[in-house]
């Protein structure tokens, strides 16, 4: 069995979730994680709002060449990542948005007979 870690191990991602709640209360809200798994990791995910993701990538001044782009879910979601340091430790966004099928695509025109 391991030994418990305190709840201070997590201060660099409650801080800067702290500094966020008063800094950047305007901005989209997030699905916020924080884990004992990784003590020093902040994670703020959008699903299927990227523009929440790329809002706060600016505000966090993540230059845009920083974001990795993914597909994930046989090719039904698309997945973007960034990480910046930030207040002693790490926060990461996660975007994530439903990729329209092919029929999905498709203008109103081309369905209509």
């Amino acid at each position: 069995m391991t030994t418990p870690i305190p709840l201070s191990a997590l201060g660099a991602p409650l801080m800067a979730l702290r500094i966020f709640a008063d800094q950047y209360r305007h901005l989209p809200a997030p699905c916020v994680s924080v884990s004992t798994v990784y003590p020093d990791l902040l994670e703020l995910a959008f699903h299927d709002d990227l523009d929440g993701f790329e809002t706060w990538r600016e505000a966090l001044g993540i230059p845009s060449q920083s974001v990795s782009h993914g597909v994930q879910g046989g090719g039904h979601t698309r997945v973007l990542k960034a990480e910046t340091p930030y207040s002693g430790g790490l926060v990461r966004l996660i975007g994530y948005a439903r990729i329209p099928t092919a029929d999905e695509e498709r203008s109103p025109a081309e369905v209509t007979p």
